[in-house]
Formats: structure tokens, C-alpha cells, sequence
């Protein structure tokens, strides 16, 4: 388990490994079986002490003891002698050891327990939070095809060098960055950059590695090698991000870190002074007394069983929280950046106008849909998706001719049908209006009948229908929203309009996201939510890192702190005030906790208490922390709310009303819960 409470970022045990934590059921995790073992012993001892058994008893909680004590105990003598670090470990340990010397075995155990239980459930939530980043690297492919004279040979990808020319064929992936040096096609550019909609690329473009090449066969430059590209630099920006994160000491731990000095300082003092002044062995029990008096039992215990009722809390809502120190940054959040496509936006193209020429025989919208559905069924482009969804019952085209690139032709009913990009095929009289389509967002495909324009078909990813809901709920809490974006400051402009938000960052490559957020994060705590790939380094560099689960990438769950595990955006202003309340509990909790120290030490050196009746104020303290901490564990009851058309209710989770179909469960779900 993590020695985090004694020294930040060191690990121990079978919680160090983040690759596999996730891989061991918990019954099969050292670091947290012995916690249950310690609490199981001290049960047990409690049972024997009130049949009468003490013998036993005794003999119990000395196992729960050495059991619960294993768990931190090394950790804080290690940081003691290495590094010369205090925490709440050490003072654990001390306070652990007085009640022992005073003969309070079963306080002692009690104490190992809890605090060991209680850093072993809260480990177990960060180390899921460190999980690898080998899903980005899975988007290159093993092998490369590269010119070699005349001919082309297969090599490793991690062989190749700059200047080296690959060539692409349709259905492969890119291995490298590159620049096309010959043939036309579109690229599925989606697992790179989150966005849906394909681009056309021609010599002279760039390319990303991981990109997919639709159709025919590119020749393509590289301008990286195989091992330093721009797949590898997003695991580099992620895992530099994720190691400055692990570096931040836990807060209970932040506040007693100057106690545990103090707290043995004072004690040695009480000793010291106390023998000089008068019977030195009342004044070292005293010393030992204010020892236990000044443990920060409650202080230790209250805050991580605070934060796990509230991400349990969290879960019941569709929100996985990945850690407790997640959680207590996300009650800070006063900003929050937000990816447009696949967050804001459904990912699902759609067919939004058609536009029909005016001159020449009348021709209809539903005419110029049939006519480029019919051509595009034989296409699993995702712009031909949407537009044969709109016209399902779409005659069958022959003679179909695809040009890479460009555009695909074909004979409809004896006439020849061409659809293509604008950038091909002339938008005629239409140019005007095909300009306004892509001012408003729009990608547009044109359509031809027997060489001449004949409509425009205006294909757009829809904005989600709760998201102005969302937004205007965020501003109400006045949480300040920027929509950050690889697409075209049009496109993001026009969605930015409809979905309330008056701050645009568009044109964004994974860097510059990243940057973006970490300007945005220097004046306030700020927030990123986004479910692609190119999403992962700003989700990282975030204060606080929210994946969408139900179609996020695995990298950008990895690479978050928090996760939905369904669609629906209004979950954000949600969550934002649960762990805004939860953070004012453990606020509450850390003040009455220091509180009974306050209150105990003068009672403990002057001797008006005694050892007896300072472990019973701290088992009470410890019982109120406890239940205040758990208050975060109720959450408001789900009203019964409808399904938009895409199944997905408000909170986010898919089903069938009707018929009562449980949610399916999303990637993401399934990985967190291996």
C-alpha cells in the first residue's frame, strides 16, 4: 500500500505496481487483505474480551495490532531514517506504542486497524489512477512498408527515420508523422484527434501517426522517426503531468506534518521538566498521556472514510472518481475546459440541409439525397453513413467508380451521379449558399447529375440536446466555461452559439490543448473534460481530469481523474456540488479534529485526565468525524426523468424505458471494475 501518509510518492507493497493493481482482485491484494485481517482479529478479540476470555482476547488484538501496524509502520520508520520525513504515519506509530506502554493493547489495535483499512480503500482508488498509457501505443502498427529503389519492404515501425517513405494502403494505419508526397484519400483521423469526420489529404499535407487511410494509396514522407513522434509525445506530456500529480502530499497529511514534530517536542519537554520539577515516572506517564492526546486519530481516519463515502456517493450518479485526491480537487473547481467534438457533440454526423439548383428542370431535396445515398452505400466512410441514413430505401447504383480523395461516381436510373467534396466538383450557382452551410458549421458534399451540380447535401455533428442545460447550470454556480477544439474556429463558433459558451479556443493540436489548460489553471482551479485521445495531455496537465465514458478512448479514461460512465454533460454541475460539499465536510472534520487536540493537551498536562479518559474523548471524536465524514454517502434521489431519441436518460445512462433493459455497460465501466 502507499506510505504517501509518511512520504509522498514513496509505495510499498503490492499497490506499487499500477500496471497489474487493477488486474488483482482485491482478496489477492496484500494491501488489502491485511487491513481486513487486522479488523477481522481485533472482532474476534473483542467477542473473546466479552465472553470472558481475555487470554485470548489479549492474544487477538496483539495480531490485529502487528497486522494493522505492518501496513504503515515500516513505511513511516523508513521515511524517518532515509529521508528524515515526518507524517501521520510515524505519529500513528508513536501514539500506537504509547498506549501499548500504558497497557491499552486493544486501543492500540483499534488505532492499527482503522487507520491501516482506512489508507489501504484509498490506495486501492489511486492506484487505478496511475494505470499505463499502452493503449495510445497500440495505434501504431508493428510493421511499416517503406520504398526501398523500385520495391517496397516490410520493417519494424520503431525502425523507422525521417526521410524514409512509407507507403499506406487503404485500411492502414499511419506509423509515423509524415507529409503525403503522392496519391489522394481521406483519413479517419478520430483515435488521433477525437474528431468524427474524416479529412481529405493531397501531397503536401500532414499526416498524424495512427491516422487511418481510408481509401487508395498514399505515398507518405516521414517527418519523425518511429519512436519520437506525436502519439509518443502525448504519452510523454501525460506521464509527466500524472508524476507531478503523484507528488502532492495528501491534505490531513499537509496539516500534520508540522504537528508530529511539535506533538514530540512538547512531550519530551512534559517529561523533562516534570522530573526536574517533581516524580519524574508521573511526568512520563503524563508525557505518554499527551502523546495519545495529541495523536491525530480522528484527523487520520475521518478525512479518507470521507472521501470514499463520497465517491461511492459519486458512482450512484454515474461519476467514478478515481482517487481521494481527485476528489478534494474537484470540490475547487471554478473552471472547466471542454473538448467540443464527442463531449459537446453527439459524434454522430448527420445530415442537416440540402440544397437543389434553381435552374434547369426541377429537382427535389429528397431526389438529391436518394441519388448520393445510392452511391454511398457502397462506402463506410462516415460522412456516407449519415447520408444513407437519411435515405435508407435508397435505390442500388451500378458502374461505381470511387476516385481516392475526391469524390465516388456512378449510374442512377441511366444517369451518371458524381459525389464529392466542393473542392472537386464545382458548387455551381450554389456557391454562395455552400459558403453559408460552411460558415454555419457544416461539411458539405456536393452532387452532380450527368456532369452538372444538381444540390448540396450539409452534414454536421449535432450539439448534445442537454448540453445548454448543462451550461447554463454551470454558470449559475459560477463556474467560467471554454470550449477547446481541434476543428475550425466556423465549425466551433457556430456550436459555441448554441451551447451558451462565449469562450473559443479552436484549432487546437494535443499540445496546444495542453497548454491551453495549463494557462487556464494558474488563476484558478480548472477542470478539463474530453473523451479523445487527443484530449489525454490536457486531462492530465488539468487540476482535475473528466473522461466520457460510454465513447471515450481508453487513453483519455487512463488519463483522467474522473470518469462518466454515460453521455449526459448534466452530470458535470452535479458532481461539481457533491464534491464541493464534500470538501466542506472534511473541512469540518479537519477543524473538529484539531479542535480536540486544542482541547486535550492542557487537560492531559495538568493531569485533569487521565490516559483512560483521553482514549474514550478520542474514540468518541473518532465516532462523530466518522459519521459526519459518512454524510457525504447520501446523495439527492434520482427523479424519473425521460430518454432523449438516443436512449441515454439525464444521467447519463443507456436503456429501454419501456421494456426496462439494464444499461449496457461501457468500456470504461468494465475496465475500472476488473
Amino acid at each position: 500500500m502507499s506510505a504517501e501518509c509518511c512520504s509522498p510518492g514513496e509505495v510499498t507493497g503490492a499497490g506499487a505496481d499500477p500496471q497489474n493493481a487493477e488486474a488483482v482482485p482485491w482478496w489477492k491484494d496484500r494491501a488489502i487483505v491485511v487491513p481486513v485481517l487486522s479488523g477481522v482479529s481485533f472482532a474476534a478479540g473483542l467477542i473473546c474480551e466479552w465472553s470472558g476470555a481475555e487470554l485470548a482476547g489479549q492474544a487477538l488484538f496483539w495480531v490485529g495490532l502487528l497486522l494493522g501496524g505492518s501496513t504503515f509502520v515500516p513505511g513511516a520508520l523508513r521515511a524517518l531514517v532515509t529521508k528524515r520525513k515526518l507524517g501521520i504515519g510515524l505519529l500513528m506509530t508513536i501514539s500506537a506504542i504509547g498506549a501499548v506502554i500504558l497497557g491499552y493493547v486493544e486501543e492500540a489495535a483499534a488505532l492499527a486497524f482503522l487507520y491501516s483499512i482506512a489508507e489501504a480503500l484509498e490506495d486501492k482508488a489511486m492506484d487505478r489512477a496511475r494505470s499505463g498509457l499502452r493503449s495510445l501505443l497500440k495505434l501504431v502498427p508493428e510493421t511499416a512498408t517503406v520504398k526501398a529503389g523500385s520495391t517496397t519492404v516490410d520493417i519494424p515501425a520503431s525502425d523507422l527515420t525521417a526521410g524514409q517513405v512509407l507507403m499506406i494502403r487503404a485500411g492502414e494505419r499511419v506509423a509515423t508523422d509524415g507529409i503525403v508526397r503522392r496519391g489522394r484519400s481521406s483519413v479517419d483521423i478520430s483515435a488521433v484527434t477525437g474528431e468524427s469526420i474524416p479529412v481529405e489529404v493531397e501531397p503536401g499535407d500532414d499526416i498524424l501517426a495512427g491516422s487511418i487511410n481510408i481509401s487508395g494509396v498514399l505515398e507518405v514522407e516521414a517527418t519523425a522517426s518511429g519512436t519520437d513522434n506525436s502519439l509518443t509525445t502525448i504519452v510523454q506530456l501525460v506521464e509527466q503531468a500524472q508524476a507531478e500529480k503523484g507528488e502532492r502530499a495528501r491534505l490531513a497529511d499537509r496539516i500534520a506534518r508540522p504537528l508530529v514534530p511539535g506533538v514530540l517536542v512538547l512531550a519530551v519537554l512534559v517529561a523533562g521538566i516534570g522530573a526536574l520539577l517533581g516524580d519524574p515516572e508521573l511526568w512520563i506517564t503524563r508525557a505518554l498521556v499527551v502523546l495519545v492526546a495529541a495523536s491525530p486519530c480522528a484527523l487520520a481516519i475521518s478525512v479518507p472514510v470521507t472521501v470514499i463515502s463520497a465517491i461511492g456517493a459519486a458512482s450512484k450518479l454515474g461519476v467514478v472518481i478515481k482517487s481521494g485526491a481527485a476528489f478534494e480537487r474537484l470540490g475547487t473547481i471554478r473552471h472547466l475546459a471542454i473538448d467540443k467534438t464527442g463531449t459537446l457533440t453527439r459524434n454522430e454526423p448527420t445530415v442537416r440541409e440540402i440544397l437543389t439548383i434553381s435552374e434547369g428542370p426541377e429537382i427535389s431535396e429528397e431526389q438529391v439525397l436518394g441519388w448520393a445515398a445510392s452511391l454511398e452505400r457502397h462506402s463506410t466512410h462516415p460522412l456516407a453513413t449519415a447520408i444513407t441514413q437519411a435515405s435508407p430505401e435508397a435505390t442500388v447504383a451500378t458502374d461505381i467508380t470511387e476516385t481516392a480523395g475526391h469524390g465516388v461516381t456512378g449510374t442512377v436510373d441511366g444517369a451518371t451521379i458524381t459525389v464529392g467534396s466542393p473542392r472537386w466538383l464545382d458548387p455551381g450557382s450554389l456557391a454562395g449558399r455552400v459558403a453559408e452551410l460552411e460558415s454555419r458549421g457544416m461539411t458539405v458534399v456536393m452532387v452532380h447529375r450527368d456532369d452538372l451540380p444538381a444540390g448540396a447535401i450539409g452534414v454536421r455533428d449535432e450539439l448534445r440536446p442537454e448540453v445548454p442545460e448543462a451550461i447554463d447550470a454551470l454558470t449559475q454556480q459560477r463556474i467560467g466555461v471554454t470550449m477547446l477544439t481541434g476543428d475550425n474556429a466556423r465549425t466551433a463558433d457556430a456550436l459555441a452559439v448554441q451551447a451558451g459558451i462565449d469562450a473559443v479556443r479552436a484549432e487546437l493540436k494535443p499540445q496546444d490543448k495542453a497548454a491551453e489548460v495549463a494557462r487556464l489553471s494558474r488563476p484558478q482551479p480548472t477542470a478539463m473534460i474530453g473523451d479523445g485521445i487527443n484530449d489525454a495531455p490536457a486531462l492530465a496537465t488539468a487540476d482535475v481530469g473528466i473522461a466520457m465514458g460510454a465513447t471515450g478512448s481508453d487513453a483519455a479514461i487512463e488519463s483522467a481523474d474522473v470518469a462518466f460512465t454515460g453521455n449526459d454533460l448534466r452530470l458535470i454541475p452535479r458532481a461539481l456540488a457533491h464534491a464541493r460539499r464534500g470538501r466542506s465536510i472534511i473541512n469540518q472534520n479537519i477543524v473538529l479534529s484539531l479542535l480536540i487536540i486544542v482541547v486535550l493537551l492542557p487537560l492531559a498536562i495538568t493531569g485533569v485526565l487521565g490516559l483512560a479518559a483521553v482514549v474514550l474523548v478520542h474514540e468518541l471524536a473518532e465516532v462523530l468525524v466518522i459519521g459526519n465524514g459518512l454524510r457525504t454517502a447520501r446523495t439527492p434521489k434520482r427523479e424519473r426523468v425521460g430518454r432523449d431519441r438516443t436512449g441515454v436518460d439525464r444521467f447519463g445512462h443507456a436503456g429501454n424505458e419501456v421494456s426496462g433493459d439494464r444499461p449496457k455497460r461501457s468500456r470504461m465501466t468494465t475496465a475500472l471494475s476488473s
